[in-house]
């Protein structure tokens, strides 16, 4: 019987793990994944510092200490642009890197890992099975856009949008940048460009799902309408779906939480994903150690409270951004706000890859777009 059993072991799933080991180091943690690490996951690879700060709140730093910090954020759509240095740098570093590096953070924090393909699971009264033979007080599901916890809680898939990702030498005039293009048309559609600082570069593109789906061809035609020359000597091409955020998303009671991309957390503006699977992977181990200190069998009530006072305000401004920006003009004017105020910038940044909500500043900026008329 184990104290806890994460299924994933990417960046929510070894997350969980921390955050429960944290409390409490003597549980005993579970963390099963279907792959063997190190692996590639299909990603735009930027890794905001708010990330790091909250995993130093369990003991782990300098993991990416090695990589090059990226300092400067362009946003353009069109022959509207803003290109400016962030308040604080990120990172670009591949999900071969950082996943491996944080499990091993796990392990070393008491975690056990294997390799296992999980395909279902049940909930019993005191405890869940996990394939009929692993045993568990409690389970969180970190099984990524396609997850199986999910299925069997019977929650249906939100909003999704479709993505392809490659690596290609970074051109001279995307250097030291992250660089997201918007499409002319419906949105959310953006390519990317994150450079990692080794020559490389992490470029894609995606949009959302809303009625034929685009083949790879499509979508890499996109990519290179939006940002030419991206595609120049790419390699490892993946397509992937983005579980999209929407307007709330509330955590059931009981023993099996959902966190990362399981729990369909990928933020619409920029298909940022990894603040928030750190952020839910870690409030999901906590509200574990809590209920098992209290000999309870919900840990969802309480992860449910944590992850509504952490995410609930920016879940709900990322949606309404989200639907602003679908006007072209709106997300215009918001472009061009920031490229005029570094602290609506500022404001889109924190926004777009961490917690932010919508400034009044910001907001003005929004509505007070001038119409097709006045442009």
């Amino acid at each position: 019987m184990w104290d806890l059993v994460v299924v994933g072991g990417g960046p929510a799933g070894a997350s969980a793990a921390l955050g429960a080991l944290a409390v409490d180091p003597s549980l005993s943690v579970l963390v099963v994944d279907r792959r063997e690490f190190p692996r590639d996951k299909a990603c735009g690879d930027g890794i905001a510092p708010h990330v790091f700060d909250l995993l130093g709140e369990v003991g782990v730093s300098g993991i990416v200490d090695d990589w090059t910090p990226v300092r400067r954020f362009a946003l353009t759509r069109g022959d509207v642009g803003v290109d400016r240095e962030m308040a604080r740098p990120n990172w670009v570093v591949p999900r071969t890197v950082f996943d491996q590096r944080l499990v091993e953070a796990a392990q070393a924090a008491g975690a056990e890992l294997i390799r296992r393909r999980v395909r279902g699971l049940e909930i019993q009264p005191r405890f869940v099975t996990v394939d009929g033979d692993l045993e568990a007080r409690f389970v969180v599901g970190a099984d990524g856009a396609y997850s199986v916890v999910r299925r069997d809680l019977g929650l249906a898939a939100g909003p999704v949008a479709l993505a392809v990702r490659g690596y290609a030498p970074t051109p001279a005039g995307r250097a030291a940048s992250q660089v997201i293009a918007y499409g002319p048309g419906r949105q959310p559609s953006y390519a990317w460009s994150f450079d990692r600082g080794d020559g490389w570069s992490n470029v894609g593109y995606g949009e959302q799902l809303t009625g034929t789906r685009p083949t790879r061809a499509e979508l890499m035609e996109h990519l290179e309408a939006l940002l030419p020359g991206a595609t120049d000597g790419g390699k490892s091409w993946w397509g992937h779906h983005l579980p999209l955020s929407s307007w709330s998303w509330r955590p059931q009671a009981g023993p099996v939480m959902l966190a990362g991309d399981a729990a369909g957390l990928i933020n619409p503006m920029t298909g940022e994903g990894i603040y928030y699977a750190v952020a839910t992977g870690l409030l999901a181990g906590r509200a574990v150690a809590e209920a098992l200190s209290k000999n309870s069998a919900d840990a969802g009530s309480s992860y449910r409270h944590q992850v509504t006072r952490l995410l609930g305000r920016h879940l709900r401004h990322t949606a309404l951004t989200a639907q602003l920006s679908r006007s072209g003009r709106v997300l215009n004017a918001g472009i061009r706000a920031a490229a005029a105020d570094q602290r609506i910038f500022d404001d889109l940044v924190e926004l777009g890859l961490a917690d932010g909500l919508i400034t009044p500043r910001l907001l003005r900026a929004l509505v007070k777009a001038p119409r097709p008329e006045q442009v």
